[in-house]
C-alpha cells in the first residue's frame, strides 16, 4: 500500500471513529467506510460487497441505556484493511465478515476507555464554562471528539504495518476447516443481523410486509432493483392508508390502518 493510501485510510478511521459519536455524515457507518477504504486502495468492488454485508448486521446494533453496542467504526475500518492486505479479492469478504465480529467487541473495550477519559475533559469543560470561557469550553470539545477518532487510528495504524505478505500468508495457510468454518459463521452472523433488526421492527402491523418480501423474494426473476420497487410501492399503500383510513367500522381510529381492519374482523 503507497504511503499516501495509508495517509487517506487512517483519515477515514479518524473519521468514522468521530462520527460513531456524532452520528452527522454517517462516517462510521461499514458500507460508508469500507467504501472509502475501498476507494482509496483501489480495491472498491470487494470493500462495497464488505460494507453492505456488515450494514445488514450492524442495523440490529444500537445503544440501549447503559448497555453499549459493538463498534461498527472498528470493524469496517480493521476488517476492510485486512480484506486489502489479504489480496484475496471478493474471496476474502467471507473471512472479512468473520473477523468483524470480534473486532467488533474489542472495540467495545475501546470505547469504554474512551468514555471513562471524557469523564475528566466533561469536568474541565465546567470549570472553562464558569469562568466565562467559551473558547476553552470549545478546545475541550474538541479534544474529547479527536479522542473518540484516535481510538480507531490507532489499531488501524497496527493493522497497516503489518507487512501485506505476512497477511497473506497468514490467510493461505489457514486450513480449509477453519476457512470454511469462518465463511459459514459469516453466513450465520448475517442472518443473526436480520434477525435482530426484525425484532426490532416487528409488530402485527408489518409482518404481513416481511411475508409479502420473503415469498417475493425467492422468485428468481426478480433483481433486487424489482423488490426495491415493489418495497417502496406497498410503502407509499401504507402511507396513503395510514393517511385516510379512518377504520371501516366507523369507530374510533388507532392511526395505523392495518391495525384498524385487523381489529374489525
Amino acid at each position: 500500500m503507497e504511503f499516501y493510501q495509508i495517509i487517506l485510510v487512517l483519515i477515514i478511521a479518524f473519521l468514522a471513529g468521530v462520527e460513531g459519536i456524532l452520528d452527522e455524515f454517517q462516517f462510521h457507518q461499514p458500507l460508508v467506510a469500507c467504501t472509502l477504504i475501498g476507494l482509496v486502495t483501489g480495491h472498491l468492488e470487494e470493500c462495497i460487497i464488505l460494507g453492505g454485508t456488515l450494514q445488514m448486521i450492524a442495523l440490529g446494533w444500537a445503544n440501549i441505556g447503559a448497555a453499549v453496542a459493538p463498534d461498527a467504526a472498528l470493524a469496517s475500518v480493521a476488517s476492510a484493511i485486512i480484506l486489502v492486505l489479504g489480496g484475496q479479492g471478493v474471496k476474502g469478504v467471507d473471512t472479512a465478515i468473520a473477523l468483524a465480529i470480534p473486532l467488533a467487541i474489542a472495540g467495545l473495550f475501546l470505547t469504554i476507555i474512551a468514555r471513562t477519559l471524557s469523564v475528566p475533559i466533561v469536568h474541565a469543560m465546567d470549570k472553562q464554562a464558569e469562568k466565562g470561557n467559551i473558547f476553552g469550553v470549545e478546545m475541550y470539545h474538541y479534544l474529547g471528539i479527536a479522542m473518540q477518532g484516535l481510538r480507531i487510528v490507532i489499531p488501524a495504524v497496527f493493522l497497516l504495518f503489518i507487512p501485506a505478505d505476512v497477511v497473506q500468508n497468514i490467510l493461505q495457510k489457514m486450513p480449509d476447516w477453519l476457512a470454511n468454518g469462518m465463511s459459514i459463521g459469516g453466513g450465520m452472523v448475517v442472518a443473526v443481523g436480520y434477525a435482530m433488526v426484525i425484532n426490532m421492527m416487528a409488530t402485527k402491523e408489518v409482518w404481513p410486509f416481511f411475508a409479502i418480501g420473503f415469498v417475493l423474494a425467492a422468485i428468481p426473476q426478480l433483481t433486487l432493483v424489482g423488490l426495491g420497487v415493489i418495497a417502496v410501492a406497498l410503502a407509499l399503500i401504507y402511507i396513503f392508508l395510514l393517511e385516510n383510513g379512518k377504520g371501516s367500522g366507523g369507530g374510533p381510529s388507532s392511526g395505523d390502518p392495518l391495525d384498524d381492519i385487523l381489529n374489525d374482523y
